[in-house]
């Protein structure tokens, strides 16, 4: 009878403890290799705007090329100031024309690595315009919302980043490869 009760009092335990911990239910790899996150590399992005911004003072045109560790970083900054970013640990790739974001969502107490593929242009009007693609949340259902969500978040740190130049600025182009973004404006 006693050693029923202690089974019963560990199954128990074991239980409470299973209830209390996040379960990773895994969904896509992060690739390799991991960009590193720094605050040197949200200050190099703001030096490269500053920078762009005055040759284009000269010359009327703007061009700024964007690394992934600065965009990385940049979006981990921006993520760490929210009470509850809708991922952590992100991890942004410039490929192949593709904008892809991995990051970490907890819903409940289901953890999950998150995939999101944005495409990135520019409209009539020389305004960025920002698509997303595809959203793979694993096993769990992508939430509602997300697509306005994510587009937004990025919008706000393209109009964030590039806050200098918002006004009298038109874009000309959006090159993403190769761990790059490039884009090109003129001064109007």
């Amino acid at each position: 009878m006693i050693a029923q009760k202690k089974i019963i009092l560990v199954a128990l335990a074991l239980m409470l403890a299973t209830l209390a911990c996040v379960i990773n239910v895994g969904g896509p790899a992060y690739p390799t290799p991991a960009i590193p996150i720094s605050t040197e590399a949200v200050g190099s992005l703001d030096q490269a705007i500053q920078t762009a911004v005055a040759a284009g003072a000269v010359s009327g045109e703007v061009t700024l090329v964007i690394t992934e560790t600065q965009l990385t970083s940049y979006l981990a900054l921006k993520l760490q100031q929210q009470s509850s970013p809708f991922i952590t640990n992100p991890q942004v790739y410039l490929r192949e024309g593709q904008i892809r974001i991995y990051g970490t969502a907890t819903q409940g107490n289901f953890q999950v690595t998150v995939n999101f593929i944005l495409t990135a242009g520019v409209d009539e009007q020389g305004q960025l315009t920002i698509v997303l693609t595809s959203a793979d949340f694993g096993p769990l259902p992508v939430p509602n919302g997300m697509k306005e969500a994510v587009t937004a978040i990025i919008e706000e740190a393209y109009t964030g980043s590039l806050g200098p130049l918002a006004t009298g600025f038109r874009l000309e182009s959006i090159t993403v490869a190769d761990g790059a973004m490039v884009i090109v404006g003129r001064i109007k």
